[in-house]
């Protein structure tokens, strides 16, 4: 018996989407896992002369794109509530790819003060200087400051929220309307978000992307990236960025990242009531200067992040009353916390940035002394917690 195709409406709640979206029984072995199909290359029909071989839609070649891109790409579209969704090698080749296939020469982008690095280097520096396009950054967090900024050639509104690594918050809603109102389209990184806790797509936003390596992988072992949006649009940068720039993901990517989505909403959840009660933890302690989180009541972002948000991630950025080389110390003596870059593992990572960042004049001065990204994961709160107490001992801080 041929098994039947099953369909998923967005009727069903996000954790039922989690696991069934993408997936289906396998047509040649029964298996109810879709299986990982590690090809480069598909046959061919009768007469391959009728083909394009630059179309993004037909299995020829995994750069044109493969069947585990395939499954993702409808598992994130659904989860994010987008129409239609292309997935990449990286975040980075997401935005790069974005920006890529929607900007020409004498275009201009209005993008946030603080956003990834890469961001910074691409529109900051690349594609003005490089390609003619033309840019200007803005404290987003102010939609006044984005409406002066608008011009009659802004192409795109650019931006993230919450912003890495100051979670800076900016209302999706209100930019969109600024965008649209000037003939500009509006993409927001939702990496630290995530589609649990935030859906730009429903809030007005053209396009959302995502670092996939991060909270939608989930586990640190695997990379990639998606731009959700409408199919008109992303067919456009499937063409320019995924076929003939080459930024294609590997099928094993494509397949780690969907085995790993199955559990987003169940380590989200974790990950929000983690931070909330580290968030408070961290603030009740006298060696700490700061900490910006955006569940906090008394954050500058909290009002419009509960408007848009349903949880507030597990992103966490902190100070202390400390010199450069003490704010060292502290986490050499950490335990479960790792020193490591990336965010959105199930374990938790911490970054200090020193207060000689490039950036570090972007951002609020209370981040000018120095300042610590926390990634916060999926542990019991109460080792966390001991783990961050315990160091701050150790190194004479507490």
């Amino acid at each position: 018996m041929t098994p039947m195709t099953r369909e998923y409406g967005r009727e069903l709640g996000i954790r039922t989407r989690a696991v069934h979206v993408g997936n289906d029984v396998d047509k040649d072995s029964g298996a109810i896992k879709r299986p990982l199909t590690m090809a480069n290359s598909y046959e061919l029909p009768y007469d391959p002369s009728v083909l394009n071989w630059s179309d993004a839609g037909a299995n020829l070649y995994t750069r044109n794109g493969g069947t585990n891109q395939r499954f993702l790409q409808e598992r994130i579209a659904s989860l994010e509530g987008g129409e239609d969704c292309v997935v990449l090698a990286s975040g980075v080749a997401a935005l790069s790819g974005l920006f890529f296939a929607t900007l020409n020469k004498g275009d201009h982008v209005v993008f946030s003060d603080v956003t990834y690095i890469a961001v910074y280097r691409l529109l900051n520096e690349l594609f003005n200087r490089k390609y003619g396009v033309e840019t200007t950054m803005v404290d987003s967090s102010d939609p006044e400051k984005v409406e002066a900024a608008m011009r009659p050639n802004t192409k795109l509104v650019h931006i993230e929220t919450p912003g890495n690594p100051t979670l800076k918050i900016s209302d999706i809603r209100r930019i969109a309307d600024i965008a649209h109102r000037h003939g500009a389209k509006l993409p927001v990184d939702n990496t630290f978000a995530s589609p649990y806790n935030q859906r730009p797509i429903e809030l007005g936003a053209d396009y959302c992307v995502e670092s996939l390596t991060k909270y939608i992988n989930g586990h640190g072992d695997a990379m990639g990236g998606a731009i959700i949006g409408r199919k008109e649009d992303l067919d456009i940068i499937r063409a320019q960025s995924q076929v003939n720039l080459g930024g294609v993901i590997s099928p094993f990517n494509a397949w780690m990242i969907m085995r790993g989505s199955v559990t987003l909403p169940l380590r989200m959840r974790a990950h929000n009531e983690n931070a909330m009660e580290i968030a408070r933890h961290l603030k009740s302690l006298p060696c700490v200067s700061f900490v910006s989180y955006p569940g906090l009541e008394d954050d500058p972002g909290y009002e419009v992040a509960k408007t848009q948000m349903s949880g507030f991630g597990g992103m966490i950025s902190f100070g202390l009353k400390a010199g450069h080389d003490k704010c060292n110390e502290f986490v050499s003596h950490l335990k479960i916390i790792t020193s490591a870059v990336s965010l959105g593992h199930d374990e938790s990572l911490i970054v200090f940035l020193g207060e000689d960042d490039e950036r570090m004049h972007l951002y609020d001065k209370r981040f000018h002394n120095g300042f610590f990204r926390f990634r916060v994961g999926i542990e019991d709160a109460e080792d966390i917690i001991s783990d961050i107490d315990q160091a701050l001992r150790s190194a004479g801080l507490l």
